[in-house]
């Protein structure tokens, strides 16, 4: 059977040309001709699903001067502790890192303006509208590629987040739409209960980090990436998503790439990949250019997608790998 053309994921949108998860990075990865748009979902004091990367604020908005005060003694904004009244005050900027102390820089120096804060948090249905708008309008339909953002930490403060997602998928006639959203998580009892509780019809994918991360306490994703760990995937997921570093390993000393066989080992138990993040302006170790790192994945590895923050460049990359150009 021909193997399907790889698709492209807009990590967060178009996320290296404008602020993460904001409408006008989504807007901007459509035109791309990106094939799906990842949308982070946490949710609101008062349960609304929004779209956001962190489980907290303060990294991509102005909550530390609009609600001063606000931090738990951890010193974070939790997005839970506001209500989607208050989250719809903040202005969204460019990522931005503690330096040390009080002080913070952008993360990506190059990209879009960190002072420049035109942008709100969108929420899930906001940004489905959005999409299926563009669908319309440009006559190309990009889908959907949700993760449950830190499930367990919304469990413990008693909010359901699964359901709250499911059931703006639900309002949406979307649950039952396989070709059109991805769901994916780093916690795998999340994925489990939504393919044996709840009958989920769409495809599942289990996200890979690195248990440095501290992503979720109860997941071992070295166990993961191993043979066992693959075949306990495949009983409840439909593919996997993970970290390009646990692929990519470097190169030799003849400078050569070293490579993990993780993305052979998981399509050989039917399972897609689709690892991330790839970065024009944070190539890894031994990589000389974006390009170069493309055509190892897509050529080399054969991986079934990725998630990049510059759809752009990936979908301009397969298109002249398809014409031969």
């Amino acid at each position: 059977m021909a193997r399907r053309k790889p698709i492209v994921i807009a990590h967060r949108g178009a996320s290296g040309y404008l602020p993460e998860h904001t409408l006008a990075a989504k807007a901007l990865a459509h035109g791309m001709g990106a094939d799906f748009l990842e949308q982070d979902v946490v949710l609101t004091k008062d349960e609304v699903p929004i779209v956001l990367h962190d489980f907290y604020l303060e990294g991509t908005t102005n909550v530390a001067r609009k609600f001063t005060g606000r931090q738990r003694e951890d010193g974070h904004f939790y997005a839970m502790d506001f209500t989607l009244a208050e989250i719809r005050t903040l202005a969204v900027h460019e990522r931005r890192v503690k330096a040390g102390g009080n002080e913070f820089h952008p993360a990506y120096p190059d990209r879009f303006p960190v002072d420049i804060a035109l942008f709100r948090i969108p929420t899930l249905a906001e940004e489905i509208e959005l999409i299926e708008g563009l669908n319309k309008s440009r006559g190309r339909e990009a889908g959907l590629y949700i993760e449950f953002k830190s499930v367990y930490r919304h469990r413990a403060q008693g909010l359901d987040l699964v359901g709250a997602v499911m059931n703006v998928l639900d309002r949406y006639d979307l649950a039952d739409k396989p070709e059109r959203v991805f769901l994916q998580c780093f916690d795998d009892a999340t994925l489990k209960h939504l393919k044996h509780e709840r009958k989920c019809k769409l495809p599942l994918v289990q996200l890979i980090g690195d248990n440095a991360w501290g992503e979720d306490s109860e997941v071992d994703y070295s166990f993961l990436r191993s043979g066992e760990g693959l075949d306990y995937i495949a009983t409840y997921a439909d593919g996997i998503g993970p970290w390009l570093s646990h692929i990519y390993l470097g190169t030799d000393s003849e400078g050569n790439p070293v490579l993990d066989d993780l993305v052979n080992g998981a399509q050989g138990r039917g399972l897609l990949v689709h690892p991330y993040t790839f970065r024009r302006d944070a190539l890894p170790p031994g990589m000389d250019s974006f390009e170069q790192l493309l055509a190892l994945f897509f050529d080399t590895l054969a991986v079934d997608g990725l998630f990049t923050d510059f759809p752009d460049l990936a979908v301009e990359y397969l298109q002249s790998r398809s014409t031969g150009e």
